[in-house]
């Protein structure tokens, strides 16, 4: 799994396309992630990634991740990881085979990055 701060630079860069400025956690998004915390969200995520994107050939690819109601679909969206041809085209994540170990960790990291500092980015704009 890359480090710490190529995964930032990652997020950074799925971020930074206009499709995925567009997301952050908003609303309750934003409420249940607070109020889950760090551990259950990236429980979830494996959760959502082994049943929706770890498959060779996800069911509805391209269109098998809702747009709101979870803060993973959000954070998927905006880090590039909510379908075989972003995952292919902004993570280097080969289309056509099951996700394996290493891989669902790696999209969970992403995603449990991108929560994390959307949480902290509000609290530092409160402080």
């Amino acid at each position: 799994m890359p480090d710490p701060a190529e995964i930032d630079v990652r997020i950074d860069r799925a971020s930074a396309r206009p499709f995925g400025r567009r997301f952050h956690l908003r609303g309750r998004e934003r409420a249940t992630a607070e109020l889950r915390g760090p551990q259950t969200m990236r429980a979830h995520a494996a959760e959502i990634i082994a049943e929706r994107l770890a498959p060779a050939e996800p069911r509805n690819d391209g269109r098998q991740t809702p747009y709101r109601n979870h803060p993973v679909f959000v954070a998927q969206h905006a880090t590039a990881t909510c379908c075989r041809s972003c995952l292919e085209t902004w993570h280097g994540i080969a289309k056509g085979r099951r996700l394996d170990r290493g891989d669902r960790a790696y999209v969970v990291e992403v995603i449990g990055r991108w929560i994390d500092r959307e949480l902290g980015a509000s609290a530092e704009g409160r402080g």
